[in-house]
């Protein structure tokens, strides 16, 4: 137990500050969760950039969502300047006891300063000199290694200052809500899908370097297809999404039915909870199907999948056993796009994982 726990009795209202990518911020959906738990009197609110609220949105521990605008740059000096403020008054005006930064983001330390925190618990970054230092009262230990995931490293913020969460208490939570829900339901009946009855492929990432090429995707469609599996593509509207999509389903004897570039956030994961499988890479929509329980089969490249694999969900992670380079967080081989280490891997070897998850 640490010597110098923060008295949770005392805690009336926290906030939990995740300026991070959409799967950073879904992975740290935990916290709020274990804190509410184990004080159901605090007033937990959160704090993360607009793009990426959807993560949190509907979590029944949440209080109140504040959000950045990564736009606000581009209003002029002043309109940035108008928005920045407005939010600092809104978080002073909550008053929060108790901090809980869980990223390296400067504003992190000057946000603890502002609003007068009494607690405030973030990771130790020594680099950041005597200003970071006397922002916070409680510091993080990061791990010499990447073997430690994203979610228990969050959760360290919490064993930080004295709360120890139990094993059952450490899911993801994402709630789909009932507008994103209908309307998937409603596209399922309109191309005759039933619920658990698809497989669920979402084989792009806003970084390529992440991505399994085209051809060999085509190929393991193809493959469900002749064993009468039913598969459902999504993208993101991003060009380079859509033309991702547009490549596979040129190399597929049959079609496959595609969603791409059409759902939302929350009706990515409505989608997902409805399939019997979801197969992708490294990215937020791996980690949206693991949070609503759907079982993963995940390829992984340059990427650390002992920090980033699926989470608390049944689930078969596809790496290179002829990289020994990997994991090496680079953007393609030499920061050229291209990874190597996933380009190789063989539709087999994915196949084989797919058919493993079916059976159980």
């Amino acid at each position: 137990m640490v010597k110098d726990p923060v008295p949770l009795a005392e805690v009336r209202r926290a906030l939990v500050i995740k300026l991070r990518h959409h799967g950073d911020v879904l992975l740290s959906s935990p916290v709020f969760s274990v804190l509410k738990a184990h004080a159901p009197h605090i007033e937990i609110d959160a704090l993360v950039y607009a793009d990426t609220a959807a993560m949190l949105t509907l979590h029944p521990a949440i209080s109140e969502l504040h959000t950045i605008d990564r736009q606000w740059k581009k209003l002029g000096p002043f309109a940035q300047v108008r928005a920045e403020w407005h939010l600092l008054q809104t978080l002073r005006a909550r008053r929060y006891d108790l901090i809980i930064h869980l990223a390296e983001h400067p504003r992190g330390a000057w946000l603890s300063r502002l609003c007068g925190a009494r607690w405030a618990v973030a990771p130790l970054l020594n680099k950041r000199g005597k200003f970071w230092q006397g922002s916070f009262s409680h510091f993080v230990g990061k791990p010499g290694n990447a073997l430690r995931h994203t979610v228990e490293r969050n959760l360290d913020a919490l064993r930080r200052i004295g709360l120890y969460p139990a094993e059952d208490e450490r899911g993801l939570t994402l709630l789909p809500g009932a507008p994103a829900l209908g309307r998937v339901a409603r596209l399922l009946d309109e191309n005759g899908l039933q619920n658990k009855s698809f497989i669920h492929i979402h084989p792009a990432s806003r970084w390529l370097f992440k991505c399994w090429p085209a051809e060999k995707m085509a190929a393991l469609i193809d493959r469900l297809h002749l064993e009468g599996h039913r598969v459902v593509l999504s993208a993101a509207p991003e060009p380079a999404e859509t033309q991702m999509i547009a490549a596979i389903q040129a190399r597929l004897a049959s079609p496959a039915i595609s969603f791409a570039g059409q759902l939302s956030l929350k009706e990515l994961a409505a989608l997902t909870a409805r399939a019997r499988l979801f197969v992708g890479v490294d990215s937020a929509p791996m980690h949206i199907a693991a949070a609503v329980g759907t079982p993963c089969v995940a390829l992984f490249g340059p990427s650390g999948d002992k920090e980033w694999g699926p989470w608390g969900v049944a689930h078969r992670v596809v790496v290179s056993d002829a990289h020994p380079c990997r994991p090496c967080g680079i953007d393609g081989c030499g920061g050229g796009k291209v990874s190597d280490c996933l380009t190789s891997l063989p539709v087999e070897r994915i196949h084989r994982a797919v058919h493993e998850l079916l059976a159980e």
